[in-house]
């Protein structure tokens, strides 16, 4: 987004979500045939997004847990941070100002109309936010923790933050924004289904069926002349195999031998992209023990070997991650290059062994055993069902089993085990942080003691329950700070904090499936041309609508 103040505050806070599961469902009545305009050119695009119900329920509520994947084609946040690098593209704002380090000013766009014609302007902004304050529910990413107070100042919106918060400005961007004429009139916004939605995007609602609705191209759409697709077809569920054969246009699925699959389908026109979009790790339970002696962290990291397991959980699709807790390659600048090999850790038995004597269990038979010649023995937590996990925790149980551990899989549905980590009730859990496109909020979900909840005690983040009140003071100080240097000085030490003390131990880079075909539509997210995520959830989908051209 463009920045008017004399200092770049550039340290980006986007939240997101990475997803990891496959695209999976029953296959629904799929109408896969384009439209043609009078030129010949396709002008529909078949979508993979809204999965895993066969019955869709017309809800596009924009703040609803339920809402349609697709939403966000038709609601616009004021920018949209792209997860991959941390950069912004304005939307509803041209841009924004932190004139000092509590204060954001958005300078609300000018020229917009709502799809019913109503002229958008910041009062909406404004109205949106007092919303969410008003019902904390529909708050999802948390803006009233950043916001003292707002206000309308002629085409601005000026927020007042709690504290020195440089991140803020690109949570607060991130929020959709709703008709104020509309959504006054709602009697309860956390429960209304929008059935009939109002928007600024580039698209609106079409046809609706149980099995597929369809958006159409927003003719008042402030920049309407960037969109060249005029339908989008979203069928209720998208199976890897109609994903093939339906001649799908872009879908989010990872598929076993995707150059077999999609590729071969169409070798000319298919094609994939499935960049780092996250960081999957093993969480250790903090407060139990062995888990809470750092010298047995140490021996449990250096007796994985990282690139087994994940080339047998994603299938060569992905890298071993890097022990700093950065997402790389995207984040590869910020490296701090007096930690040895980028952070990435090398397999090694010997001092595995060394470590877990350190810690109090020696090798005996086979056996890892305490002074008492117990063997050790713990579970290892993975949710069923997610099955490159679950390919992945199997290769850390083999590998584990090498060094003498009896680990035993626990694997119960996805509820569950999400209730599982939340309330910190396991031993050792696979799981996933970090994809934001921002350091200091991928820091701050994995180490703030802030989230750091008694046993039994739901928590949202820090899974692992970890704390100090150093790395506590590192984070508050990242958040405070816009100067790039002291920025870049700061996350060196927070790398060799996850580095050293290991609250989690990282194991492979989770990829984003992104699948496309250029048949009828190109300019799509690619290595080469990264500008978005290739996903077909969030707000990327905004980014990437706006670059598609017809094929010729």
């Amino acid at each position: 987004m463009t920045r008017t103040s004399p200092r770049r505050l550039r340290l980006s806070a986007a939240v997101g979500v990475t997803a990891l599961l496959a695209t999976a469902g029953c296959s629904a009545n799929v109408n896969a045939k384009q439209d043609d305009g009078a030129s010949g050119t396709a002008t529909s695009l078949l979508v993979g997004a809204d999965t895993g119900s066969p019955n869709l329920v017309r809800n596009f509520n924009p703040f609803s847990p339920n809402k349609r994947n697709l939403t966000t084609s038709m609601y616009e946040p004021l920018g949209v941070v792209n997860i991959l690098d941390g950069k912004d593209t304005p939307f509803l704002a041209t841009g924004y100002e932190q004139p000092n380090t509590k204060t954001v000013v958005f300078h609300i766009r000018q020229g917009v109309k709502w799809s019913d014609g109503t002229a958008f302007t910041p009062a909406d902004v404004a109205y949106t936010f007092n919303l969410m304050k008003s019902k904390p529910a529909l708050d999802t990413l948390g803006a009233w923790q950043h916001i003292a107070s707002l206000e309308v100042k002629g085409n601005d919106v000026v927020f007042h933050l709690k504290t020195q918060d440089v991140p803020a400005a690109q949570v607060l961007e991130q929020v959709l924004i709703v008709p104020q004429h509309i959504w006054k009139k709602v009697s309860d916004p956390v429960t209304f289904t929008n059935p009939n939605p109002v928007v600024t995007g580039p698209y609106t609602l079409g046809t609706f069926t149980p099995n597929q609705y369809t958006l159409k191209k927003n003719t008042r759409y402030w920049q309407a002349d960037k969109v060249a697709v005029q339908k989008i077809v979203n069928p209720a569920s998208n199976t890897s195999l109609d994903i093939v054969n339906k001649g799908y246009d872009w879908a989010y699925a990872f598929m076993s031998d995707v150059d077999k699959t999609w590729v071969k389908a169409d070798s000319q026109h298919n094609k994939y992209w499935f960049p780092p979009g996250g960081i999957i790790t093993l969480y250790p339970n903090l407060t139990k023990a062995p888990f809470n002696n750092l010298a047995f962290r140490q021996g449990l990291s250096l007796a994985l070997d990282r690139k087994k397991i994940a080339d047998k959980a994603e299938q060569g699709y992905v890298q071993p991650a890097a022990q700093t807790g950065l997402l790389l390659p995207n984040f590869s600048s910020w490296t701090n290059p007096d930690i040895p090999n980028q952070g990435n850790v090398t397999q090694s038995t010997e001092q595995a062994l060394a470590a877990f004597a350190k810690a109090g269990y020696t090798s005996k038979g086979g056996k890892l055993v305490n002074a008492q010649g117990k063997q050790l023995s713990f579970d290892l937590t993975v949710p069923n069902g997610w099955s490159d996990w679950q390919q992945g925790a199997q290769v850390v149980q083999q590998q584990l089993t090498a060094v003498g551990i009896d680990v035993k899989l626990n694997q119960p549905q996805a509820a569950a085990y999400q209730k599982d980590i939340q309330n910190g009730d396991f031993d050792l859990a696979m799981g996933g942080f970090g994809g934001t496109g921002s350091l200091y909020q991928d820091y701050n979900t994995l180490l703030n003691s802030d989230f750091k909840q008694p046993i039994g005690k739901t928590t949202a983040s820090n899974y692992e329950r970890y704390g100090t009140t150093a790395t506590d003071a590192l984070l508050a100080q990242l958040k405070a700070t816009g100067e790039p240097a002291e920025q870049k000085k700061i996350v060196n030490q927070l790398q060799t904090v996850v580095y050293e003390q290991l609250p989690s131990i990282a194991l492979f880079y989770g990829g984003l499936w992104g699948l496309t075909s250029d048949k009828h539509f190109t300019g799509w997210p690619s290595a080469k041309n990264p500008y978005a995520a290739p996903m077909t959830w969030g707000s990327s989908p905004l980014l990437v609508l706006t670059h598609l051209k017809a094929a010729k």
